[in-house]
């Protein structure tokens, strides 16, 4: 159990890094990610040039002062860690044949998707996308576990959330009609699709709370994958009764073995817990002890697998703009689905 792959190897020559943006999610992961890993940080560019700089000044790196001179700086990977309404004209600037890596999620729907992927290959950009969940170490050491025949065949997943998330710190999501499955339950439906492959379809359905001036907070999902495998997820922003019976959990069976995974970010968020792994392949349940936590090690995986490719040592980027786009497009059912009035009950016939 201690050896099953938690981390992504960097390569001996690392690619400095230009970040657009200089939010949140840059100074709380990307930036502590990239010193982590000892990867250069070539410049930052932020329309606020205030903000640029104030960050720069902190990490030590450059506040570049235009959109074109952060497309300008060489051999360099670029961080696109904006909102997806900036990223076709970030792309359209940058070099063709740059090397990316795009935050979550790939658009604000289906069609943004499919205007971005038709920049990237026109450019001929090569794009990682920010799916980061694949690349934690419990879901590392799951996918090598599976690799290895541990679990045997999957035919169920199971995700519960029960949660009380503060969704009062995202004042920008209060007027967006897409949060849930979008901003949130898409890292699940990608790791499902790492894991699993494709569904051939997905029931849904996605709601408020009462108590949240959120548009949907709440999500129930059903993927199709066949009469051999079975998966739902059940997810629930607003248990906000106390941490004893709340969760963040995945269930994965096999016809050999069974896997548990904690999330613990969620919980007790942003403080979170540690993320937790076990495996049953003997009858007994065993904890694999983790080497860090989906927030932030996940980067560490995702922006390593990045330097990997850029070195010539991958032959691929795992979780390209393309796989990405599969994501998109299943998220895109959900909400479709979620649209849709559930299969009607027969009336009791007359008297």
């Amino acid at each position: 159990m201690t050896d099953l792959r938690q981390t992504i190897d960097l390569p001996d020559t690392l690619t400095p890094v230009v970040i657009f943006g200089a939010g949140s999610i840059v100074t709380d992961a990307h930036l502590p990610s990239y010193r982590h890993l000892g990867i250069p940080v070539a410049g930052i560019f932020d329309p606020d040039a205030a903000k640029a700089g104030t960050v720069a000044a902190e990490w030590n790196t450059p506040a570049l002062a235009s959109v074109q001179e952060a497309a300008e700086q060489g051999a360099v990977i670029y961080d696109l860690a904006v909102p997806p309404a900036a990223i076709p004209a970030l792309l359209e600037a940058l070099p063709d044949g740059a090397l990316c890596i795009i935050q979550k999620p790939l658009g604000s729907d289906l069609s943004e998707a499919d205007a971005i992927i038709r920049i990237l290959r026109r450019k001929n950009i090569r794009a990682a996308v920010n799916f980061q969940l694949r690349f934690a170490p419990m879901s590392l050491a799951l996918k090598d576990a599976v690799a290895q025949g541990l679990l045997g065949e999957i035919v169920d997943f199971d995700a519960w959330l029960a949660l009380d998330t503060p969704w009062h710190l995202w004042a920008f999501l209060k007027d967006l009609p897409r949060v849930e499955i979008l901003l949130h339950s898409i890292h699940y439906l990608d790791f499902v699709r790492d894991l699993m492959g494709n569904p051939q379809g997905i029931h849904a359905r996605t709601m408020g709370h009462p108590s949240s001036t959120v548009s949907n907070t709440r999500t129930s999902l059903l993927l199709d994958y066949g009469d051999r495998a079975r998966c739902a997820l059940s997810i629930n922003h607003d248990h906000a009764f106390g941490r004893k019976f709340q969760a963040c959990e995945f269930r994965i069976c096999g016809t050999r073995g069974a896997a548990y995974m904690k999330l613990g970010v969620n919980l007790d968020y942003p403080k979170g817990e540690p993320d937790e792994l076990w495996l049953n392949t003997d009858g007994d349940w065993r904890q694999v002890p983790l080497q860090g936590n989906w927030f932030i090690s996940a980067f560490h995986g995702r922006f390593a697998q990045v330097q990997r490719f850029a070195a010539g040592l991958d032959a691929r980027l795992d979780g390209d703009a393309e796989d990405a786009w599969h994501t998109m497009a299943l998220v895109e059912a959900a909400y479709e689905s979620a649209a849709l009035p559930m299969h009607s009950i027969k009336d009791a016939p007359d008297a």
